[in-house]
């Protein structure tokens, strides 16, 4: 068994299977022993994250397990392609990002939740056995009770914020009225191999990384304070795998927290980073980060109660922020420099 150890011999769609988690989601799919079918527009997501699965130069497909159908998941009938002969679906195709959502709240929600609603539909008539979509934590808006647990929730504070609630309500409707199992996980602040420094919108983690590796001083929005729980990849692997073959009715229609349930604030943050990123290069011990204002619809905290997840769906064996870290920083340190 290998360290996920959950589906084999299915056939998946994921949808945003070229971004950060879903081209991961791909890799330990593919290796279980799956038949893999990608979604995706490429507007956000890399080719690079697909390549050894796929032949992009001559359009197909190395692996034979694997197939890819770039299309938009606003388009009804590329849905309705894509879904056919599924057994379950992991949706993690999205506009992510909060201040993007601002700049942008017309696409985010078209992307957002058109397309999501689209899937569903799709999922519903394609008779696929479960749904599991990439919720948010953004979901918990202005409540500002630790830990966060899934049933209480405040106001959104983003328009992308807006959108994940959206899909929570949708999800919860289509179980109910449909009978689509459904369940949603809502992210918290996950990082790993693969989440890129690249663009305006890009996460924390490699942001922090990519400059600390040129010597250069990140920026911190607010006094560092703000505190994230920081969830590593591979946690999220295993709670999306753990959740399609939940056999629980109780948790169906539901969402999860994915998360760690372990807080770390932005300037611990930099600082580990540092430490670990010096041990490659001493000269990066020297390097101090700069102060910013705080960026709008940012939350102040956020720390996961996974107990739901533990006990629902068997959540366990969790990688901790400090071994995640120390895997991802030597990933960059391959990848990046």
């Amino acid at each position: 068994m290998n360290k996920y150890g959950l589906i084999y011999n299915a056939k998946v769609l994921i949808t945003g299977g070229a971004g950060f988690i879903g081209s991961n989601l791909v890799d330990s799919l593919l290796e279980q022993g799956n038949l893999v079918r990608v979604l995706d527009d490429f507007s956000t997501g890399f080719e690079s994250n697909l390549e050894k699965h796929y032949n992009f130069a001559d359009q197909k497909s190395i692996n034979q397990n694997f197939e890819l159908i770039r299309g938009d998941i606003r388009d009804q009938e590329v849905c309705a392609i894509a879904c056919e002969g599924i057994d379950y679906v992991f949706h993690q195709a999205a506009l992510g990002s909060v201040p993007r959502s601002i700049n942008d709240p017309i696409l985010t929600n078209s992307v957002n939740i058109t397309g999501f609603l689209n899937m569903l539909t799709a999922s519903r008539d394609a008779k696929i056995k479960r749904f599991i979509y990439a919720a948010s934590s953004s979901t918990y808006g202005d409540s500002k009770d630790l830990p966060k647990v899934e049933d209480n929730i405040g106001k959104p504070l983003s328009p992308y914020a807006v959108t994940k609630y959206v899909n929570e309500l949708y999800a919860d409707v289509y179980y109910k009225t449909y009978g689509l199992e459904t369940m949603g996980l809502r992210y918290f602040n996950v990082y790993g191999r693969r989440q890129t420094p690249d663009g305006a919108y890009a996460a924390v983690i490699p942001l922090f990384v990519d400059h600390l590796i040129k010597h250069q001083s990140p920026q911190i929005n607010g006094d560092g304070g703000t505190s994230r729980d920081f969830t590593y990849i591979d946690n999220v692997i295993k709670l999306n795998q753990l959740a399609a073959l939940s056999s629980d009715e109780a948790s169906f229609g539901q969402v999860f927290n994915c998360a760690c349930g372990d807080s770390t604030s932005l300037n611990e943050l930099f600082n580990v980073l540092r430490t670990e990123l010096s041990k490659f290069d001493a000269d990066i011990a020297q390097v101090e980060v700069n102060y910013g204002p705080e960026r709008a619809g940012d939350i102040r905290d956020s720390l996961a109660d996974i107990s739901k997840a533990k006990s629902l769906l068997k959540y366990d064996d969790i990688i901790g922020f400090e071994q995640g870290i120390k895997d991802c920083v030597q990933w960059y340190w391959d990848n990046l420099k």
